[in-house]
């Protein structure tokens, strides 16, 4: 009788790698290594002899960097959705598509279970179970970090050595890294102590420290259909090679390089540094021409909106009613948010320089200090009259009753 299967999301990392040995020994299953190309590039390359070196009976290696792009970051962008003010939500974006992904390959090779080597401290684990059960209620999970009795990465290191399985990472390199198209993450080590100061030069892996960058400025043009980049610098890209080339140029100049102290899902606080270069130069640029396109109401529900979409996101919610009718919601607003921005790039620095669209809201003839004759200066009398109402007679009661107060005293 056939063993039993299950899909591991697999990176090829230290831990997913001591985990396809642990299934084999602790469940008697058949390892399925299912790695989800998210836009991490050549970390990829290797992985099904790797996987299969480590005990695995199969390897999918599937790329989806495409979608991934076009259905969960564009999303995110037209949104303006930052979690706690700092982080684009690189990680927390790409956790639903690969949950959709092992829950297609669980479907395709008949696997009871899915695996995933997420710690039992760490947001991941309520992302992948979240999406999981949202397209397959009735597919078993298994968490190592939750049932060894592992308790570090160095443990992991060991199990490998002596399961005679090869691993890469040194200890002073390994930090706990998530790398997808749009940003890579790190944790771990040193960085556990916020007393520390970040040792760029040794962490930073695609955005150069500042003191790396170029002492020239340079320039970006970006123009964007309905709040979605569509060309960079007058040449037309795919999505996909548009937060390419932003990634490229925006590492070049330390663009989008964070230092976060926040709060899990799970309760605790704990500190990453984050990359996002590409991700950045997007959001600023189409932050300025929503500045442009966006009618102050509109402008300034959608920033609340923003938060709440965020907070869904980092939280694994991306497959529910909330976030679904809330990405209808930022997508009818973005129907204007048509147009060009230019950025100058300059030691980590973005500076605008250039933003037109043809459904600018911004009328010189009106702004102007000159009088034109869309505007009368002398209409501004009334509505400061009606505007400031509130105002005089709450002034108005509070002096009638101070009067009053002052003729009893007498």
């Amino acid at each position: 009788m056939a063993n039993k299967k299950v899909i591991l999301a697999y990176s090829g990392g230290l831990d997913t790698t001591t985990i396809v040995p642990w299934l084999k020994e602790t469940y008697d299953y058949d390892v399925i290594c299912v790695c989800v190309d998210v836009g991490q590039g050549k970390e990829t390359e290797g992985l099904e002899e790797k996987a299969l070196k480590s005990g695995a009976s199969k390897c999918y290696i599937v790329d989806v960097t495409d979608e991934f792009v076009e259905n969960y970051c564009w999303p995110a962008l037209k949104a303006d959705a930052v979690y706690e003010k700092k982080y684009l939500l690189g990680t927390s974006l790409a956790r639903p598509l690969i949950a959709k992904v092992l829950v297609d390959y669980a479907h395709k090779e008949g696997a009871e279970a899915i695996c995933h080597g997420a710690t039992g401290k760490g947001n991941d684990q309520v992302r992948f179970e979240l999406g999981i059960g949202a397209l397959d209620p009735q597919i078993k999970i298994i968490a190592p970090w939750r049932e060894w009795d592992l308790q570090s990465r160095e443990d992991l290191m060991d199990f490998c050595i002596e399961h005679d399985i090869k691993v890469n990472t040194r200890y002073d390199q390994s930090y706990s890294r998530d790398t997808n198209i749009l940003h890579m993450s790190h944790e771990g080590l040193e960085l556990e102590d916020p007393s520390i100061e970040p040792n760029y030069k040794h962490i930073l892996r695609i955005t150069n420290a500042l003191s790396e960058t170029p002492n020239e400025p340079e320039e970006i043009k970006i123009d964007f259909e309905k709040g979605v980049p569509v060309s960079i610098n007058d040449q037309k890209m795919t999505p996909k090679e548009i937060l390419t080339f932003c990634n490229k140029i925006g590492g070049k100049h330390g663009i989008g390089v964070v230092d976060l102290i926040e709060n899990r899902v799970v309760g605790m606080k704990s500190r990453g540094i984050y990359e996002t270069p590409g991700g950045t130069i997007l959001y600023r640029a189409h932050e300025e021409l929503e500045h442009m396109c966006l009618d102050r109401e509109t402008f300034a529900f959608k920033e609340e909106a923003a938060v709440k979409f965020a907070e869904i996101v980092y939280g694994g919610k991306w497959f529910t009613p909330l976030r679904e009718a809330l990405s209808k919601f930022f997508d009818e607003t973005q129907k204007t948010v048509t147009g060009t921005v230019k950025l100058k790039l300059f030691k980590g620095n973005m500076i605008l320089t250039y933003v037109s669209s043809p459904y600018s809201l911004y009328n010189a003839e009106i702004a102007s200090f000159t009088t034109g004759d869309l505007y009368n200066h002398k209409d501004a009398e009334g509505f400061i009259h009606l505007y400031g109402l509130p105002l005089r007679v709450r002034a108005l009661m509070r002096m009638s009753a101070e009067e009053k107060a002052k003729n009893k005293e007498n």
